[in-house]
This record gives structure tokens, sequence and C-alpha cells, in this order.
């Protein structure tokens, strides 16, 4: 299944780019941890996914500081290239009410990295919980709180911790490495849909995905869970993009009150 073997299965389109990236995501530990449970898989046009080890002469597995360096290196010119990770990319409605905060993503994102400064050296979403470091507190949220997307897709609260199946530590963990990633990449990164729900041409884009919604359509066979769902990601995005699937999940079936509140709380890619 994970070999990097010639597709000639799909009839292609038009597709939009020309690599595929499935980030299957850890809020384990810190940024300068290696973490088993954070996996990446690639592809392209003409071949399945493959998995990518980190640079040699570091961690055995992947930590979310070296993973952050590999793409900004890897998403400036290389083509474009799409990257599905599976945690949320922001937070339900109700966090912006609760905490007086403008409908605004880039300003979202710089105020939770100043509350919960995971990316640091030596911090851990736990640390911040427990009060030790940064100021999570001020930043919290229920667990009842979940995004229009999260409930069409029957997904949980990016706010449920400690629960199987929760995305609450990656996403606690990766959000300020979102952040960073734009601030280094620049205009050379679209992250869908904040930054609009069409893509430029020849641009990169980041998405928030939910392997759930596909890895049943595909045997797990010897890969490990996370595997598996790092693989499933950059597999289905590859299929979506060369049967043209993927130009309808860029535009979701959504009323217009339902783009803009989406455009704020952001949208899991593939759900209707």
């Amino acid at each position: 299944m994970a070999n990097s073997e010639i597709d000639p299965g799909i009839k292609m389109t038009h597709p939009i780019f020309a690599r595929y990236l499935g980030i299957d995501y850890s809020g384990a530990q810190t940024a300068e941890s290696g973490l088993p449970g954070l996996r990446v898989y690639a592809a392209d046009q003409r071949t399945k996914p493959v998995e990518v080890a980190p640079p040699p002469g570091r961690s055995r597995y992947w930590t979310r500081r070296g993973l952050a360096e590999w793409l900004i290196e890897n998403l400036t010119g290389h083509g474009p290239t799409i990257v599905g990770v599976d945690h949320g990319f922001s937070f339900p409605w109700r966090y912006f009410e609760s905490h007086d905060l403008k409908p605004d993503w880039p300003a979202f994102l710089e105020d939770f990295r100043r509350h919960w400064p995971t990316d640091e050296r030596g911090v851990s979403v736990d640390l911040v919980r427990r009060g030790v470091v940064g100021a999570g507190a001020a930043r919290g949220g229920s667990s009842r709180w979940r995004r229009l997307t999260d409930r069409r897709a029957g997904a949980k609260s990016v706010f449920h911790f400690d629960v199987p199946g929760s995305v609450a530590k990656s996403t606690h963990a990766g959000l300020p490495w979102v952040c960073h990633l734009r601030e280094q990449i620049g205009a050379g990164l679209h992250c869908w849909p904040f930054d609009g729900w069409s893509v430029p041409g020849g641009r990169s884009m980041m998405a928030e995905a939910y392997p759930s919604l596909w890895n049943a359509d595909h045997a797990r066979g010897t890969l490990t869970p996370d595997q598996h769902d790092a693989w499933t990601i950059a597999n289905h995005l590859r299929e979506a993009d060369l049967d043209g699937r993927l130009s309808h999940y860029l535009h979701p079936d959504l009323s217009a009150a339902e783009s803009s509140l989406a455009a704020i709380e952001g949208w899991i890619l593939g759900v209707c």
C-alpha cells in the first residue's frame, strides 16, 4: 500500500497541485521531542504516497520543530503542494465571543501563541494547561463548544482533551507552528479557507484534514494507525485532485452566513 509505484489507475483531469503531503500530527511532549505519532507521507501526480523520514542525524522520529523547518524548505520553490494536517486550524465562534476577540484569524493565531507558547523550547501542552508556563487559563474553552465543520463531520471539539480520537492536544501544540509557517513562507502559502476559498494558481496550500472521513476505504495492512492516517490524507488528496473532486472540496455547499463563519472557525477539507 505505502510504496512509490506509478499509479495508472486514475484518469487525470486538470490537477491543481504537483505534490500531496499528509501529516498525522501529535501534541505530545515538547517541540523538540521525537514523536512516533508524528508521521508524514508524500505523493506526486504519478506516484502513490511514501513515508518521509526526518533528516538524518536527528531524532529517529519527527519533532514538531523539525517538521516546521522541513515544511518551510519544501514549500518554497518546489512547485504547488497541498498539505493536509490532522489538527484544528481555528476555534469555535464561542471562543472568540467569550474572550472578546475580533473575528480576525491572523490576529487569533498571534494571540493564541502568546498565551499558549507551545512552540518554545521545553514547553508542552500539559505545562500550559497546568499553569506552569504561558497563560492558557486566559484562553481556554469548553469541550461542549464545536465548530460548524465539527458538527458536520461528527468530530470532537478542539477543546475535548484526554479522550481517544481527540485533536485538542495536537491543535494546541500545532497552532503556534501554523503562525510560524505563515510568518516564514508569507504569500507563498495559502491557508485554506482563511486566505480565501479559491487558491491562486501555482501556490501551495495547507488545510485541516480529518482522516476518519476517508481511512475506512483503505486497509491499514502493516502500517501503524498514525502512519495509516497520514498515508490516507496524502492518498486521498492526490486522488481527489487527479479526478476533480478537490475543486468541489475547496468550495463546500455553504450559505453566505455559514461561509462567513467558516472563514473564522475554519473548515475540514472534504466536509460538504
